[in-house]
């Protein structure tokens, strides 16, 4: 990692060695690449290692050679993490995921109700119109095992015709193991049938719970019996039933349901810092700069617990020179605050100030000058994910699985995702001005030309004055001009 930047090595030391995932960002601060890991310290680590780059095949090294920065989001587990990647691919489209993926997606289980006599599948995608779907499973053990135990359970076929016959019959074990109720043969009626099939669903949905006691039940009879072999077989389905179906059911959650979830993580909330009055709208605001160069914040928002991005701002620290976190989130509420008060607008909440109890200080002085200590504030520190409020502030210590602790986490980490991709804008930006703007006969059509070229400063950095001279007007001469400006920076 000797080539890797300072400010990186920082970063690449306080990794954490747990589950997660990790999005890998260019020189404009696009992100190319998201992956997940079991361990963030040792995936990540190894993108910045020359050894990576040297045995790398050539679309990993293009992307290994591409990256200047990263976040992570840490993850509870593994599942979590598969789970949050595919979210987050989705949503950005990497460069890189596109290239290089397989096309995969996660398990469902489907039961495609307009057949005669429905049986379960397990598929990737999900299709509009007939058919009910469950999952998607970040196992796909746990999707097979739900597979087996409900195929069995409920004796629901597994042969390949759309209606059954005696010839299917003929060709079939799991009628002779007793698995299957046998519609082909008559030995069920198709309203029978149907109604094991709307039992499955049932179960699937996480509406038997009393079926796992029935494995719990059997897995203890084993072992008393000294089978511990099927005593361990039956433990793990259980494990795995029991996973999948819980994450079934939060997937399945009606919106009325989650919106209660929510309210009753804000109810939680204010209980523990001590707001009496509803806790409906948040402002959280961080700060980023690099040795205190290029000092940015940003606010970010909820209302009733979901984020409110039309409601995001971002800031220039104008009156702070050098390093003082502190003092640029006092500079930041003042100036937020006092717009407010100018223009009459409604007060958040709560105000959230990441970064522990210098930035929640800094916060309510900044408040009391301008005649807002009313206002409740709270800090988070990162480190232990400690909780700061009350006057004087205490620490307070929510359970690590609460939902309001959670519901912070995520305004923090958003508002810090928000912070570090503005400061990279203008970092980014700078290195261009600094770069470019200097060469001689250099000017914006033939900068922005020269850029939508080579697609980055970097890449152009790295290409033959042959190659920089066959831009669309550039030329030999201009070419070498550029590439000695380039060598010296």
């Amino acid at each position: 990692m000797s080539s890797t930047p300072v400010n990186l090595r920082e970063k690449l030391r306080k990794l954490p060695d747990q589950p997660g995932c990790y999005l890998m960002r260019d020189r404009q601060g696009r992100i190319i690449y998201i992956g997940k890991a079991r361990s963030l310290r040792k995936r990540v680590q190894y993108y910045f290692r020359e050894a990576s780059r040297r045995h790398a095949n050539p679309k990993l090294r293009g992307l290994i050679n591409s990256i200047v920065d990263f976040d992570i989001i840490p993850a509870r587990n593994e599942a979590e993490s598969i789970l949050t990647e595919g979210r987050l691919i989705k949503e950005h489209q990497p460069r890189y995921n596109i290239s290089m993926r397989d096309d995969k997606r996660f398990l469902l289980l489907w039961i495609d109700i307009e057949e005669p006599f429905p049986q379960l599948r397990l598929c990737r995608q999900q299709k509009a119109g007939k058919g009910i779907y469950f999952g998607p499973y970040a196992s796909a053990g746990a999707a097979r095992a739900t597979l087996d135990f409900t195929e069995k359970r409920f004796g629901l076929r597994k042969c390949a015709p759309r209606i059954p016959d005696t010839e299917t019959w003929r060709h079939c074990l799991n009628d002779i193991l007793r698995y299957c109720a046998a519609p082909c043969i008559k030995r069920i009626s198709q309203a029978d049938y149907l109604a094991r099939v709307q039992e499955a669903a049932a179960f699937l949905r996480g509406e038997r719970p009393a079926l796992l006691a029935e494995v719990r039940e059997q897995m203890e009879t084993a072992s008393e019996d000294l089978d511990f072999e099927r005593a361990a077989g039956l433990r793990d389905t259980l494990l795995r039933l029991e996973a999948a179906i819980r994450q079934n059911a939060r997937m399945r959650l009606p919106p009325d349901q989650r919106a209660e979830e929510r309210k009753d993580a804000m109810a939680a909330l204010a209980q523990a810092i001590g707001i009496t009055t509803p806790l409906r709208r948040i402002e959280a605001f961080d700060i980023s700069n690099t040795s205190g160069t290029l000092a940015v914040a940003s606010m970010v928002c909820s209302q009733d617990g979901l984020p409110q991005r039309q409601g995001y701002r971002h800031f220039r620290i104008k009156t702070v020179q050098g390093p003082d976190d502190p003092r640029m989130m006092a500079e930041v509420i003042q100036r937020r605050f006092s717009r407010l008060q100018r223009e009459g607008l409604v007060y958040p909440d709560l105000i959230l100030a990441d970064g522990g109890i210098t930035q929640l200080r800094a916060t309510r002085a900044a408040l009391e000058k301008l005649g807002l200590s009313h206002i409740p504030t709270a800090g988070l520190a990162k480190r232990f994910e400690e909780l700061y409020a009350g006057e004087p502030p205490a620490i307070i210590r929510l359970p690590k699985d609460s939902a309001a602790l959670k519901a912070l986490q995520h305004l923090r980490d958003e508002a810090h995702r928000f912070a570090i991709s503005y400061h990279r804008t203008l970092r980014n930006r700078q290195m261009r001005q600094s770069q470019l703007d200097d060469v001689p006969g250099i000017g914006p059509a033939k900068k922005a030309g020269l850029l939508r070229h080579f697609g980055s400063l970097r890449d152009l950095a790295k290409a033959t004055e042959t190659e920089i001279a066959a831009a669309p007007g550039i030329g030999p001469k201009l070419a070498g001009i550029i590439k000695a400006a380039l060598r010296e920076t």
